[in-house]
């Protein structure tokens, strides 16, 4: 094959290619705008009011009190809503990633709770089990909604391989109206042990965490958490945002207790909290 006959051929193939990549592009924009439509609503946003206090060499300060708009998602039309513990909670997460010679402590308190539907309705709600190993909270209305809440099924799930392409919904912050958004998301990695879980690319986009992960084709693949180990001795916080599974989070879902509107902490039962390569003790705090 001549120089010129290998240039015409090269040049056929890119042409080729550059046209196709278009429809590859609008695909999977059409397939996340329908992932949206139908889950948006299933995204909201968890407005809470944090008491924190910080202790450093033997003195603690007086409570600082402030409010945040996180992101969870509801996992059944009760209003059952799954966030990321290290998002409403810190306080633990960041006891567990720092050295432990490090004397300044954090601790954390939620002081008041409320799920905000696109509507415009509060529901005062509360924290009914905590799973610190899944960095999972999952949160109840006190009160039962007057209408079903749509959900995400935990139990129609599918998995992921690397390099796949998913779709995150969020909901965004005041200054936007919270309105919904969504973001394609990259698996750069799928971690197997000790549990599987999927590992996000670094692209800046508005996902956060709680936010839902969903497969082009609509079957959810997990929510985004933080996943944190002890740093032990001197070293560096070892934290990276991951998707856990959907299954993981239904075997927490089906244990969470009805909300009581009282005060007290529930822990995630050891079975639900446990690796497989060694069991946690999830016990309470």
């Amino acid at each position: 094959m001549n120089h010129s006959l290998k240039s015409g051929l090269l040049a056929s193939l890119l042409i080729c290619g550059a046209s196709l990549w278009p429809m590859r592009a609008d695909e999977l924009a059409d397939r996340g705008r329908d992932v949206f439509t139908k889950h948006q609503h299933a995204v909201v946003t968890v407005a809470i009011v944090l008491k924190t206090t910080y202790t450093s060499g033997g003195q603690t300060s007086a409570p600082a009190e402030g409010r945040q708009d996180l992101t969870g998602t509801v996992v059944d039309p009760s209003g059952l809503t799954v966030m990321a513990l290290s998002a409403c909670d810190p306080g633990e997460m960041y006891q567990r990633v720092m050295p432990e010679q490090s004397r300044y402590k954090v601790e954390t308190e939620v002081s008041d709770l409320r799920i905000l539907l696109a509507d415009g309705t509060e529901l005062p709600a509360e924290i009914v089990l905590r799973d610190k190993d899944l960095d999972l909270a999952y949160v109840r209305p006190k009160v039962k909604p007057a209408a079903p809440l749509d959900a995400v099924d935990l139990s129609k799930a599918a998995p992921a391989q690397l390099l796949d392409q998913v779709v995150a919904l969020n909901r965004l912050n005041k200054a936007t109206s919270r309105a919904y958004a969504a973001s394609i998301e990259r698996i750069s990695a799928v971690v197997q042990k000790p549990r599987l879980f999927y590992i996000p690319d670094t692209t800046m986009s508005t996902t956060t965490l709680g936010s839902p992960a969903f497969l082009p084709d609509g079957s959810l693949l997990g929510i985004f958490v933080l996943r944190a180990v002890s740093s032990g001795g001197t070293e560096r916080p070892n934290a990276t945002t991951i998707i856990l599974p959907a299954s993981d989070i239904l075997k927490g879902a089906q244990q969470a207790p009805e909300a009581k509107g009282e005060p007290e902490k529930k822990d995630a039962p050891k079975d639900a909290a446990k690796e497989t390569a060694e069991p946690k003790d999830a016990g309470k705090k």
